[in-house]
């Protein structure tokens, strides 16, 4: 049950930040429940190998190019789904940054009020 919580979370995660920046377009909630599934798929397959490939960047860089990995497995996304449009690196970059900080704030106010 947990587990279906922060999915439905992250999926209004998405949902909230596309309606906050304009360069990343969601048309509907339903389809930000499937760009939360694609990502979490994506973040399973795709991101650890890049990862993986990019280990001298990060270290680099002191960890900042995973930014930058998330960043593209964002825009992958948007290249997956009809509908989920990205308009350029920054805006993924800015998207994941705020899509994850209001995921967490979500999940704690609700996961708090649940454990109550």
């Amino acid at each position: 049950m947990k587990f279906i919580i922060k999915y439905l979370l992250t999926a209004l995660a998405v949902y909230a930040t596309a309606d906050i920046l304009s360069g990343i377009h969601v048309q509907s909630f339903w389809l930000a429940i499937v760009v939360a599934l694609v990502l979490s798929l994506i973040n399973i397959t795709v991101k650890p190998l890049m990862i993986v490939l990019t280990i001298p960047f990060t270290i680099v860089s002191l960890g900042l190019f995973l930014l930058v990995i998330n960043a593209l497995m964002i825009m992958l996304a948007g290249w997956l789904i009809d509908g989920f449009t990205v308009d350029g690196f920054w805006w993924a970059l800015a998207f994941s940054i705020i899509q994850s900080i209001i995921a967490s704030l979500l999940e704690k106010l609700v996961l708090k009020e649940e454990a109550k």
